[in-house]
C-alpha cells in the first residue's frame, strides 16, 4: 500500500466531508460540494485532474435534456450495468442532503454522454419510483443484485430527520435511524417493495455493503439508538423468480466494529477496506482485505500504509473511493495556516500499479465517506441550481477560490445556522418558526457592506411586513452593525445644485408732476 500526497492548486474548499467520487473509464469526478466558490460554474460535477501529485479541479457539463441535479451530500451510490459483461455502465445517486440542509428522496441516473481534451458532457436523469419509495435519507447504501438473469437495486439503512409531528423546540432538527427496512427497485417497472427481517433489529448508518452477483454483505455502522457501532456482519440474498422476490438475512461472525469506513476493489474477488471510526473520537487505523467467493466472504487484517504523523494525530478525516483500487483521503489544515480552509490530501493506492489496468469493476460496492457525521443537523450554504446551457470552460480553474472555513463544525461565513451578529441567539437546537414565510430554516437577508454577508431577519428586529418589502423591492440592504459605517463611506458627498431664482426686474423710474412749489431737500429725502 502506497500512501501519496497531493497538493490542491485550485479549489480545495469544495473537498469537504460528505462529498462523493465517480470513475468513468478510469477518469475520476467529483460530486457534492459545499458551496460555490464561483457562480460562474455551470454544474457541479468536476473532473479530478491529478497530475505531478498535483490535484486540480476541471469542471464538466450536463446535456440539455438532463434534470436539476443538487450537490448532495452523503449520499448512496453504486454503479449500474446494463449486464455483466457489458462495458457501459451508469451510476445510481439517491438520497443526501441538500444545499438547503433538507434531505431527498429522490433516484437519478447519471451517464457519460461524450468527452474530449476539454470537455465532459454528462446525462442526468430522474427516475419517478412507486409502491413503498424509501422515505428522504442520508448515510445509508445502495447495491445492485444479479439473480436468474434479472437485477434489482437494493437500499438499507441511513438517518433521517424527526417527522414534524414529533419535533420539540430542544430537538426541532434532530435526526434518528431509519427503520432497518430493507427496500427492492426494479429500474425496469419503476417500482419498490420494504421488507422488513427479523435480524436486523437497529438502524444503521455509515455502514459498509459489498455485492455480489445475488448476495450483500454489511459490515459495521453506527446506531443513534443505542450508540454503538454493531460488530455484526450481515448476509442479504436476494433471489428473483418469476413471482415475487425472496428476501433472506443471515448474522455471519467476523464482523468489524466500525463506521465511515471506506471499501474500494482490487480484485475480481478481492476488496480493501480503509480507516473508519472505532468510536467518536478515535480513528481506526487498520485496514483489512476481504475476499468474496460464490457463498462466503474472508475479512483478514493486512499491512497498514506508513501513516504521516499528520493523519495519526488529526481529529478528523475524511475521504472516498476513487476506484481501480485507491482511495483519495484528507485531513483539515492547521488552524495556522495562511488559509483556513485548506486540507491536506493523500492517495492511498492499495494495489501495484501494473495491476490498475488488467480489470474492470465486477461487483457492485458502495462505501460512505470517511467521516463521522460531524453533527445531527449540520448547516449547509446556499447554492444555485446548475446551468446546463452554460459552457464549461467558463470557470476559471486557475483563480483562487474565496470560500472560507475551517473545517465541517465551522460555519462562520454563511449557512443558515451561522452567528450573524454578536447579539444573535439563534440556535440550531431551540429555533422555531418566527416568521409566517419560515418553513425548516431561519429567514436570512443579505448586508450588502463589503462583499455582502447573510444575516438572521430575527437577529435584526425586522418586522414581517418589512422584511417582505425589502425581498420584493430591489435596494440595498445594510445590518445592524454595518448601517453606520455605510453612511460614513458614501463619496463623493451628494452635492445639491441650487436652484437659481430670476432676477427681479429694475423698478421702473417714477416721474412726478408738481402742481405747487415743493422744497429740493423735501424730494430728496422722499426719494431717498
Amino acid at each position: 500500500m502506497l500512501l501519496q500526497v497531493v497538493s490542491a492548486v485550485n479549489n480545495s474548499s469544495l473537498l469537504q466531508p460528505g462529498f462523493s467520487l465517480l470513475n468513468f473509464d478510469g477518469h475520476v469526478f467529483f460530486f457534492g460540494q459545499k458551496g460555490w466558490p464561483k457562480r460562474s460554474c455551470p454544474t457541479g460535477v468536476f473532473l479530478l485532474d491529478i497530475k505531478q501529485n498535483e490535484l486540480k479541479m476541471k469542471p464538466a457539463s450536463f446535456s440539455k435534456d438532463s434534470c436539476y441535479l443538487p450537490p448532495l451530500r452523503y449520499p448512496a451510490l453504486c454503479t449500474l450495468r446494463g449486464n455483466a459483461e457489458s462495458d457501459e455502465y451508469q451510476y445510481i445517486i439517491h438520497g443526501g442532503k441538500t444545499p438547503n440542509n433538507d434531505l431527498s428522496d429522490k433516484i437519478y441516473i447519471m451517464s457519460l454522454v461524450s468527452k474530449n481534451s476539454k470537455k465532459t458532457t454528462f446525462q442526468c436523469i430522474e427516475k419517478d419510483l412507486g409502491g413503498d419509495v424509501p422515505e428522504a435519507r442520508y448515510g445509508h447504501t445502495i447495491n445492485v443484485v444479479h439473480s436468474r438473469g434479472k437485477s434489482m437495486s437494493v437500499i438499507f439503512g441511513g438517518r433521517s430527520y424527526t417527522p414534524l409531528a414529533q419535533r420539540t423546540t430542544e430537538k426541532w432538527n434532530s435526526v434518528v435511524d431509519c427503520l432497518p427496512s430493507v427496500f427492492l427497485i426494479d429500474f425496469e417497472f419503476g417500482c419498490c417493495t420494504s421488507y422488513i427481517l427479523p435480524e436486523l433489529q437497529d438502524g444503521l448508518s455509515f455502514h459498509v455493503s459489498v455485492a455480489r452477483n445475488d448476495t450483500i454483505y454489511i459490515l459495521g455502522g453506527h446506531s443513534l439508538q443505542n450508540n454503538t457501532r454493531s460488530p455484526n456482519l450481515y448476509k442479504l440474498k436476494v433471489d428473483l423468480p418469476l413471482g415475487s422476490p425472496a428476501v433472506t438475512c443471515t448474522i455471519l461472525p467476523g464482523g468489524i466494529s466500525v463506521s465511515s469506513a471506506i471499501v474500494t476493489q482490487t480484485g475480481d474477488t478481492e476488496f480493501v477496506l480503509v480507516g473508519g471510526y472505532q468510536s467518536d473520537s478515535q480513528k481506526r487505523l487498520v485496514c483489512n482485505t476481504i475476499v468474496l467467493e460464490d457463498n462466503k466472504i474472508e475479512i483478514v487484517e493486512r499491512a497498514s500504509p506508513d501513516w504521516t504523523p499528520d493523519i495519526k494525530h488529526c481529529r478528523m478525516w475524511f475521504g472516498c473511493d476513487m476506484g481501480k483500487g485507491s482511495v483519495l483521503l484528507g485531513i483539515p489544515g492547521a488552524n495556522k495556516q495562511l488559509i483556513s480552509d485548506a486540507n491536506y490530501f493523500y492517495i492511498l493506492r492499495c494495489k501495484g500499479a501494473e495491476e490498475d489496468k488488467e480489470e474492470e469493476l465486477t461487483a457492485q460496492i458502495c462505501s460512505q465517506t470517511l467521516t463521522e457525521d460531524p453533527g445531527d443537523s449540520t448547516p449547509f450554504e446556499d447554492s444555485e441550481e446548475f446551468c446546463f446551457s452554460a459552457e464549461a470552460n467558463s470557470f476559471d480553474v486557475d483563480d483562487t477560490d474565496t470560500y472560507n472555513e475551517d473545517d465541517e463544525e465551522d460555519e462562520s461565513e454563511t449557512g443558515y445556522w451561522i452567528t450573524c451578529s454578536a447579539s444573535c441567539n439563534i440556535d440550531i437546537n431551540t429555533w422555531v418558526p418566527f416568521y409566517s414565510t419560515e418553513l425548516n430554516k431561519p429567514a436570512m437577508i443579505l448586508c450588502s457592506s463589503g462583499a455582502g454577508h447573510w444575516v438572521h431577519a430575527q437577529c435584526m428586529d425586522l418586522s414581517e411586513s418589512m422584511l417582505l418589502r425589502l425581498s420584493e423591492a430591489n435596494v440595498k440592504y445594510f445590518c445592524n452593525e454595518h448601517v453606520d459605517l455605510n453612511k460614513g463611506l458614501q463619496t463623493p458627498k451628494k452635492v445639491v445644485h441650487l436652484k437659481k431664482q430670476p432676477m427681479k426686474p429694475l423698478r421702473k423710474k417714477t416721474t412726478m408732476k408738481l402742481t405747487t412749489p415743493v422744497k429740493k431737500s423735501f424730494l430728496r429725502r422722499l426719494f431717498e
